[in-house]
């Protein structure tokens, strides 16, 4: 009898990981068993043996997941989660995330565990989050030479020179500051665990509505991390003429020049990340960040 929440899977894997495309395999058939339609993102099903399933690029997901009863199921890490996030986000297509990673922020279910919390999940017991997403294009002589999105983080930083790099930094057409540093993170709330926290910025709640800039390795001490509300327009100008570059979730890059400008808002749609029944952020943040727990305190 067909799940009453989704009808209709498409599956993504992490196809470098030893054991993803076994995994895949399992999940596709016990899907199809419980009467969901299974489709293959299509470099998965290249790569992966998966015979007897549609393959579809997720633009194609996108296009038919108009009437809802879509979801994504991602087996992997992180970087495959927010891969998929990235694409489907536009869409309003949640994902479910199966952990054969490492760290597992946001791909919290393990992979142990998927018959269980698949089970539940799909027949409509689950934890929804919606997660800011950051839109921007670089221009330079006032034309768009380049635009991305990211989930976690956008990274303005030198690329292969030395020295420091200075970025003017203008916040919803006000000036801000001149920043001399290794570079600037711009984080959301969910890229608040990553780049950001290394570099010493705070965490921040994924239901908070902002984002942090986060200083790498500033020249000046006072140039502390700043949170600043969701809806605004931050504008980055490199000033120095050293070689610079921005990549969006350390996955697509752009070289630049002195004076070009990074143009960054908060997107008009979110990522939805599904999580299994009694998911706790806290949780997760003391089993991914090894929190110490108080004796005696159930948790």
């Amino acid at each position: 009898m067909p799940f009453p929440v989704f009808h209709q899977a498409i599956l993504i894997g992490k196809h470098q990981a030893v054991g993803v495309g076994r995994t895949l395999a399992e999940i596709g058939a016990w899907l199809a068993e419980n009467g969901v339609e299974v489709s293959v993102e299509r470099q998965t099903a290249h790569h992966c043996d998966l015979p007897g399933y549609a393959d579809l690029s997720l633009d194609e997901v996108g296009a038919r997941a108009a009437n809802g009863g879509w979801v994504a199921v991602v087996v992997g890490g992180d970087g495959t989660m927010l891969g998929a996030a990235r694409q489907l986000a536009p869409f309003g297509v949640p994902l479910m995330g199966i952990n054969s990673g490492r760290l597992g922020f946001i791909t919290d279910i393990a992979e142990s565990e998927w018959h269980q919390a698949l089970g539940a999940m799909l027949a409509g017991h689950f934890e929804r989050e919606h997660r800011a997403v950051l839109a921007g294009e670089v221009l330079r002589d006032g034309q768009r030479i380049y635009d991305g999105i990211a989930i976690n983080d956008v990274v303005v930083n030198r690329s292969g020179s030395t020295g420091l790099v200075e970025l003017r930094v203008d916040v919803d057409g006000r000036f801000m500051y001149v920043q001399r540093a290794d570079g600037l993170i711009v984080a959301t709330p969910t890229g608040s665990t990553a780049y950001a926290m290394s570099a010493g910025g705070p965490i921040l709640h994924p239901s908070l509505p902002g984002v942090v800039l986060v200083p790498i390795a500033a020249h000046t001490l006072s140039n502390r991390p700043i949170v600043l509300p969701e809806q605004v327009h931050i504008d980055i100008e490199i000033v120095s003429q050293k070689d610079v570059g921005v990549n969006f979730d350390m996955q697509h890059f752009a070289d630049l020049l002195g004076g070009d400008r990074i143009s960054l808002r908060t997107a008009p749609h979110r990522a939805v990340f599904l999580h299994p029944p009694g998911w706790s952020y806290f949780a997760t943040l003391r089993k991914k960040l090894h929190w110490h727990e108080i004796l005696g305190v159930e948790v």
